[in-house]
């Protein structure tokens, strides 16, 4: 198949995919003095021309060059837009033996969009005390609501530390349990603290927030401020299970699931978020 704007390549091999040529063979001795000649639409006419074998081979090369160049042209979005992977506290740092048995962890294929959730708990806190808080919301998830973990991904405290949340290792595309209907192919990012409207946030957390989402986004190729397509799972979200919902890449917590969550203050820095998760992807400014 030729796709469209393309070039059929017979008997050469493939060529380059948008050359707009095709090789001409023309016997022994003219097979020295090759030239390329520009024949527009002469790829199907020469084609239908071939004896039947000659026709496979040709289809088959052609095939062949178009599927080198399909794996070219797929690769450069996510290889060129890998942001570096930013510091990462451990769970084994913060959750040490408080641990409780869980069910193995889940995953998704990739992680296509990312939800910033706030925790909803006090902001006075010193940053040594992170890691006793932590195992309150820890404890708060598994124990009076019953999770088989911390639902976020990671955690961000407002010093711009990024912890791990869910167990699954944070290279991996972990299933999370932190926005109805929109747990698979998402990352759960939850800042610590409170961010109502008039609170001040923090730009180490914002910073943070942003290295986060650059580094996660890298390997599907996702723009941190464009708006990607998510399947809800669950109809308590703000769409219909199995409804397709165009959502921001980098988004708060309120745009699946009618919540106030990530707080006003915390949703007015979003815009800020996307632009340097951009950045650090390497991505141009606009």
């Amino acid at each position: 198949m030729v796709p469209p704007g393309g070039t059929a390549h017979v008997a050469g091999g493939p060529g380059p995919p948008d050359s707009g040529t095709m090789r001409v063979l023309r016997g022994p001795r003219e097979a020295r003095q090759r030239r390329a000649v520009r024949i527009p639409g002469a790829a199907p006419a020469l084609l239908g021309c071939l004896p039947g074998l000659a026709a496979v081979a040709a289809l088959a090369l052609c095939a062949s060059g178009v599927e080198r160049a399909a794996e070219t042209h797929a690769r450069p979005a996510a290889d060129r837009y890998h942001a570096p992977r930013p510091p990462i506290v451990p769970r084994s740092a913060w959750l040490g033996d408080a641990a409780r048995e869980q069910p193995p962890p889940r995953y998704d294929d990739e992680v296509l969009a990312v939800f910033v959730h706030h925790t909803d708990t006090p902001n006075g806190y010193e940053c040594a005390e992170v890691p006793a808080i932590l195992r309150g919301v820890y404890s708060g998830q598994t124990g009076a609501r019953d999770w088989d973990d911390i639902g976020y991904n990671f955690v961000v405290d407002r010093c711009g530390t990024i912890y791990e949340g869910r167990a699954g290792g944070v290279t991996r595309p972990v299933t999370g349990a932190h926005t109805q209907g929109f747990n698979h192919r998402t990352t759960g990012i939850a800042a610590l603290g409170t961010f109502t409207a008039g609170v001040p946030v923090p730009d180490a957390l914002t910073d943070a927030l942003a290295a986060l989402a650059a580094w996660k986004l890298g390997p599907a190729g996702t723009d941190p401020r464009a708006k990607v397509p998510l399947v809800s799972s669950n109809g308590l979200s703000r769409y219909a299970a199995g409804a397709t919902a165009t959502l921001p890449a980098v988004a708060g917590h309120d745009e699946g699931y009618p919540t106030s969550c990530p707080g006003a203050a915390l949703t007015a820095r979003l815009p800020d978020v996307r632009d340097l998760a951009a950045r650090l992807q390497g991505r141009t400014p606009g």
